[in-house]
């Protein structure tokens, strides 16, 4: 036994493993414990992913161009909407874009929290009216909330004052229900006319935003052009009634093929 030990073996048996009698010693102490590191709760950031089945982390967007797209171009001297399925920009990144409102489950917010996923959700109040404060915790995490109009029906075709009631109508719900007014609308179904330009515009719209890629329970099926993800592509995660899979299981599905193609997701409303 070395010799400091030796002397330091008999001060041990005394005092044991007694707290400290000294309010100074015991303070230092108490201090010392308030700012030492907790254990986080949950999976460590760098291991997030794999809770979520993902192989490898999500890599963090870039920073977009600080120069915003032109929304608005000039057509026979008035300002209409532009229509867009993707967003031209070289950055690696897709967007991920929901409809309607029906899936509330909350493991989806947890999702998006723990792997800071930006999404934009374009609701129908009809169909997520009920359920607007599901919508409101997303929103608190960053994701984009746009229009769909009231009841989800074919605008192409009507007249102006009944496309006008969906789009504006849908605007002034989400600004009463979640206190915004979108600059972006999908129409359902994507189908549209130049009423429908109209009327958009005429209730606050810069944008129809429709998809390039959609996920459906084989994969991804592409509107136009090739048959793989690109920087840019606006992606529709919609529903899967023929195999009941999660919406958590139709977007891991789409960040994996992403990944394949060396793409990450950006938040839409950061590029319009």
């Amino acid at each position: 036994m070395h010799l400091t030990s030796a002397l330091l073996l008999p001060a041990l048996l005394l005092t044991g493993c007694a707290q400290s009698v000294d309010p100074i010693e015991r303070l230092g102490r108490k201090a010392a414990e308030q700012v030492r590191p907790h254990a986080p709760h949950g999976p460590s950031p760098d291991q997030g992913y794999r809770r979520w089945g993902l192989t490898e982390p999500l890599a963090r967007p870039p920073r977009p161009d600080a120069r915003a797209l032109a929304l608005t171009p000039h057509s026979a001297g008035r300002s209409l909407p532009r229509v867009m399925d993707h967003v031209p920009t070289r950055d690696p990144v897709v967007f991920l874009t929901y409809d309607d409102g029906a899936d509330k489950d909350p493991r989806f917010v947890d999702m998006v929290r723990e792997l800071r996923l930006p999404v934009s959700m374009f609701l129908t109040d009809s169909v997520a009216g009920p359920r607007y404060d599901h919508f409101a915790r997303l929103r608190e995490l960053g994701a984009g909330i746009q229009n769909h109009t009231l009841d989800h029906r074919v605008l192409a075709g009507l007249p102006y004052a009944g496309q006008r009631a969906e789009i504006c109508g849908q605007q002034d719900r989400l600004r009463s229900r979640l206190g915004l007014r979108p600059r972006l609308f999908r129409p359902p179904y994507g189908t549209y006319d130049t009423t429908t330009l109209r009327a958009a515009a005429d209730c606050g719209i810069s944008a129809l935003v429709l998809w390039r890629a959609a996920a459906t329970p084989d994969g991804l099926a592409y509107a136009r052009g090739e048959h793989r993800l690109r920087p840019g592509d606006i992606v529709l995660v919609g529903p899967d009634e023929t195999t009941g899979r999660t919406l958590r299981d139709r977007t891991i599905r789409v960040l994996r093929r992403a990944q394949q193609r060396g793409l990450t997701v950006g938040r839409l409303e950061d590029y319009l």
